[in-house]
């Protein structure tokens, strides 16, 4: 018997999945840490796999999603900011050459896009956005039942897309990219500024977007106004989303998601108020991620189990 693994790689663990043919939910899953003493991240992959797979059983093909950037025409990974002694690594084709199975690797965001469309809140929608807002922010595009990557496999960047010039340093090193404003970095680094500068708040010292969620639902003012920044910037950036790619529905995960309306009440408002037309908001869906976690390990299994070789 056949059975397609989905993994999805991340600076502290790294989940594999095995979907057995023709089901479409994983029979199993283990998580492992990604770095333990004398052994390589790689090493780690390679005996996740061999942990994972049932006796007996041959492996149909492997999806992979990993945080960074992946060339997926040379088949190598050119940043991964977590695992950085990958980056310029062909990946792929090392665990393919182990294992003797097809194997392709995605973006994270771009993967988790994919999940959410097949699986996940996203489903029976052609056109969709998904954006995860959590450290930091990031995203992939379904236009037309496909997942867009761009000419060089690099598309869909959506948090590193300037809404405000001479704003605050990125964590790339560019100013005033969405990331850097709305993600949770963005929203603590608001509300330390202010607090330097002496406003009064309940929060103190540097509060993380969780402490800031908790102060903002217990009725803090700055707080709740950190949130409203964030969302009136996310909005603002979605109404050029719509402009660009017209989606039916706009998915929002992350772990500063699961503030819930805290964050996705103010961005509706400034996605309203943004647009150039109305008609971008008719049948319109802005709604939270189903699939939390999983999102990139279903995009994972979807990107293997439609691989051309099979």
């Amino acid at each position: 018997m056949s059975v397609t693994l989905a993994m999805d790689i991340g600076g502290t663990h790294m989940r594999a999945a095995v979907f057995p043919k023709n089901k479409t939910k994983p029979s199993h899953q283990i998580r492992i840490r990604t770095r333990v003493k004398g052994e390589t991240p790689l090493q780690r992959l390679l005996k996740l796999i061999h942990e994972v797979t049932p006796e007996g059983e041959t492996i149909d093909s492997v999806g992979i999603a990993i945080p960074g950037l992946f060339d997926p025409h040379e088949g190598i990974i050119i940043t991964a900011p977590n695992i950085p002694e990958w980056a310029g690594v062909p990946i792929t084709g090392m665990i393919q050459e182990e294992i003797g199975a097809p194997t392709y690797m995605g973006n994270d965001a771009n993967l988790a896009a994919l999940g959410e469309w097949g699986f996940g809140a996203g489903k029976g929608h052609h056109d969709l956005i998904y954006l995860t807002v959590s450290t930091g922010i990031g995203g992939g595009i379904i236009s037309n039942d496909k997942l867009l990557v761009g000419h060089r496999g690099l598309g869909a960047e959506l948090g590193h897309v300037t809404i405000l010039p001479d704003g605050p340093l990125c964590s790339c090193g560019k100013r005033g990219h969405i990331e850097a404003i709305s993600s949770g970095t963005g929203i603590a680094n608001y509300v330390e500024e202010q607090i330097k500068s002496g406003r009064t708040s309940k929060l103190t010292g540097e509060p993380d977007a969780k402490a800031i969620s908790i102060a903002a639902l217990a009725g803090d003012p700055l707080a709740n106004e950190a949130f409203e920044r964030a969302g009136l910037y996310l909005g603002m950036m979605i109404a050029n989303y719509l402009a660009i790619f017209d989606p039916s529905i706009i998915i929002i995960g992350g772990g500063v998601s699961q503030t819930g309306e805290l964050l996705l009440a103010p961005t509706r408002k400034s996605v309203e108020n943004s647009v150039f037309s109305q008609r971008y908001l008719q049948d319109l869906t802005i709604t939270g991620a189903a699939l939390g976690d999983d999102a990139g390990l279903y995009g994972a299994f979807l990107l293997a189990d439609n691989s051309p070789e099979k």
